[in-house]
């Protein structure tokens, strides 16, 4: 599998990102175990969601955050989309 390179300047997102599902796992009180378990995962690939990790597979990611009840935010990637918009309406004039 090819690894995935991602600029020093967007990793911080992914950190963030990490750190936000990290957070609603324990503002759930649930264990890194039960979220692995219930999302079909080993407990080392969540460790590497919870930091971010841009190799981690899109599902796992997606499997993590409706073990979490947050599945809806999976739909908000790339839904407003304002420079696609913009570039359609000029293709449009």
């Amino acid at each position: 599998m090819k690894k995935q390179i991602v600029l020093p300047r967007y990793k911080d997102a992914l950190s963030q990102m990490g750190e936000q599902i990290k957070l609603a796992r324990k503002r759930r009180k649930l264990t890194a175990i039960q979220v692995a378990e219930r999302a079909d995962i080993s407990r080392s690939t969540l460790n590497l969601i919870e930091k971010g990790e841009p190799s981690v597979a899109m599902g796992a990611y997606f499997n993590v955050l409706r073990v979490l009840g947050l599945q809806d935010d999976f739909l908000k990637l790339a839904a407003d989309d304002t420079l696609g918009r913009k570039l359609q309406d000029l293709e449009i004039l």
